[in-house]
């Protein structure tokens, strides 16, 4: 476990509004669209003050094909004889309970968590989350980027397995646990959002998890497996015009991303696509949001953003902003 001897708890008295008890969590899943499954699961559970007290993982057949196998690295093979996700939900939901649930890039995992709850027929009990970028960011930690390596280098933290949720979440609490002490020695207040658990799901029938091929398609990708397409439809939506900070993203909106993210860039493009949005790859006039984690960068495209006026938001505000678009006008 990583000693943190700058920021231990008696450098400062604790603070008392802060949560009694936090849930780690890390999930891979099949893709990032809204009917997208979990293929895995972790969970650490810290104290008030960032201890571990216990961890826990679980495989989950998603009932369909796995998805990037490239990434998470579990095939269809290897899922078939996991249980399934309303197998395992009673044990995932008695790890979360009572706890603030801790991700990074948390709005994806908890939305991952909330539809697969929803299609359960029940509900996560889990009502704050705390996302360790938006936090990174509060602390104003000198990271080159927000990926979750760029953290776990940060705090000195060793990965051994980037992608597998057992490793990742063991990762992520070893740099949140740093982190929290250091927000509470500064008397930082955290930036706790709230959960609303789905209550209603219906879901597009998607192919059962079946065997895959060993083999390679073109462009490297496995097989038998999914995969993102790199010619994109085009926006059935007119582009409404510009985003306006504290309002909603419509469908049709032309969106640019520029530089690194903690997501797959190219699963991150396809969630702003099931959603209705136009991903554009250049930046004009016409572009309606530019979304970056570097907004003082030097490229091309946060160049153009700041010549056109274009509003920029971070990735960690871009995925709430999925949460709820608008549907386009009729």
């Amino acid at each position: 476990m990583l000693e943190d001897r700058q920021t231990a708890p008696s450098a400062a008295p604790w603070p008392t509004a802060y949560p009694q008890g936090y849930a780690v969590v890390d999930v891979e899943t099949t893709g990032l669209a809204r009917d997208d499954r979990i293929v895995s699961a972790a969970v650490y559970r810290l104290d008030a003050r960032g201890e571990v007290e216990d961890h826990w993982y679980t495989l989950v057949n998603p009932e369909r094909d796995p998805g990037p196998v490239w990434i998470h690295g579990l095939t269809s093979d290897v899922l078939e004889g996991a249980p399934l996700f309303q197998e395992i939900a009673e044990e995932f939901a008695a790890r979360l309970a009572g706890r603030v649930l801790v991700a990074h890039n948390a709005v994806f995992d908890w939305s991952m968590i909330a539809r697969e709850y929803a299609r359960a027929e029940r509900e996560a009990p889990v009502r704050q989350r705390l996302c360790t970028i938006a936090l990174s960011k509060e602390l104003g930690l000198p990271l080159p980027n927000h990926k979750l390596e760029s953290l776990a280098a940060h705090f000195g933290v060793v990965q051994q397995r980037a992608h597998h949720a057992l490793d990742d979440a063991r990762v992520l609490a070893e740099a949140f646990r740093p982190s929290l002490r250091a927000a509470a020695r500064d008397g930082l207040r955290l930036p706790l959002l709230e959960c609303l658990p789905l209550t209603e799901w219906t879901d597009r029938a998607t192919p059962r998890i079946g065997r895959q091929s060993g083999g390679y398609a073109s462009g490297g990708y496995p097989s038998g497996s999914w995969r993102p397409s790199r010619k994109r439809p085009a926006c059935p939506y007119p582009n409404p015009g510009r985003y306006e900070p504290g309002k909603q993203l419509k469908q049709g909106m032309r969106i640019a991303f520029s530089g690194d993210t903690s997501t797959e860039r190219d699963l991150l493009e396809d969630r702003a696509v099931e959603a209705g949005l136009h991903v554009a790859t250049s930046l004009s006039r016409l572009t309606s949001l530019l979304v970056t984690n570097d907004p003082d960068s030097g490229t091309s495209k946060v160049v153009k953003a700041r010549q056109f006026g274009t509003p920029v938001v971070d990735e960690a505000a871009f995925g709430q902003l999925l949460g709820n678009v608008e549907p386009a006008s009729v």
